[in-house]
């Protein structure tokens, strides 16, 4: 990660029906902090291209975790979709229309948008495949947003009707949200597949910079909105003294999350090497920028370097 341009990484450390390997989650803490060491001089870049996660697909076609698995043929198509901004506008041109749009009727424009996105990205790829002479492999129907000013997931949130991603109200938000993308994009595609959701990168979304940037969006509320949601601490920039037992503790609290609730989670941290909470990372590109976000920086070695496994949860006694 320290010595190319291109190559990134994704590591799976838990699963529901393993429990979570935490031996190898302090070992992703420690490397996680020595990515960003590596890269200092060029804004941390390391850590970015580095994703931890539990229960991951593996058909998932989003960098930086994107991987193909062992149960995919040797070369396939899989296409990652997008458009948070479509989204946005559809949905602004819905209020335009309807005096009071209930929060059923955001849901339904949501999802027949998300079709529409979803069936012209599974038609391309089709197109692709089929001129390549490969198969194709499936849509990942995940939300993902870019820095550039009108393709933000933040932005929906305030169209929906909250003052700023972050503000209480978010995960209730998210979870429509993500509902209404999966099952408009499960119509549209033949083989749905990867974590198809809708991604919070903190750098990658502009709604979300200046949420954070403004205090409205905290590591503790991303940990809260990645209940339900795929991927909850996403491009956080947090301070250059964590310590990697802190960020073995963060990806812990995430995998837990994922663990027990038959999820996909995933933790993308950057250390930000000699900066404090309030500076700035600017990575560039579609990774984009984003303020250093303040931590909990309360130490938990003690509980890290027990080690061993976090049990299972009992599938079989839920109701």
């Amino acid at each position: 990660l320290a010595e190319t341009d291109i190559v990134c990484s994704s590591v799976n450390i838990g699963a529901t029906k393993a429990g979570l390997n935490m031996d190898a989650i302090k070992l992703m803490g420690e490397a996680v902090k020595k990515a960003s060491e590596l890269t200092a001089d060029r804004q941390c870049i390391g850590a970015a291209k580095l994703v931890v996660f539990c229960n991951a697909p593996e058909d998932n076609p989003f960098m930086a975790g994107a991987f193909h698995g062992p149960g995919e043929p040797d070369c396939e198509i899989h296409v990652g979709v997008s458009g948070p901004g479509v989204v946005k506008k559809a949905i602004d041109r819905a209020k335009e229309t309807h005096e009071s749009l209930t929060l059923s009727d955001v849901a339904e424009v949501i999802k027949s948008t998300a079709y529409k996105v979803t069936r012209v990205g599974e038609l391309i790829g089709k197109e692709v495949a089929g001129r390549m002479h490969i198969p194709f492999g499936v849509a990942d129907l995940s939300l993902a947003p870019t820095p550039a000013v009108g393709d933000s997931v933040g932005e929906i949130f305030q169209s929906v009707g909250l003052s700023s991603i972050g503000a209480p109200g978010s995960t209730a938000v998210l979870a429509m949200l993500n509902d209404a993308v999966k099952k408009g994009g499960v119509f549209a595609s033949s083989h749905v597949g990867g974590l198809s959701g809708a991604f919070i990168p903190v750098s990658e979304d502009d709604g979300m910079i200046h949420a954070a940037e403004c205090g409205c969006l905290t590591i503790e509320k991303l940990e809260a909105m990645t209940a339900v949601c795929s991927v909850g601490i996403d491009m956080v920039i947090i301070p250059g003294d964590t310590t990697p037992a802190v960020i073995s503790a963060l990806i812990a609290d995430e995998a837990a999350i994922g663990m027990v609730n038959s999820k996909t989670t995933a933790v993308r941290v950057i250390p930000a090497i000699g900066r404090k909470a309030g500076e700035v990372l600017d990575f560039g590109g579609l990774l984009g920028y984003g303020p250093i976000m303040p931590v909990n920086q309360r130490d938990p070695s003690v509980f890290i370097n027990r080690g061993g496994r976090l049990p299972a949860p009992m599938q079989s006694l839920k109701n």
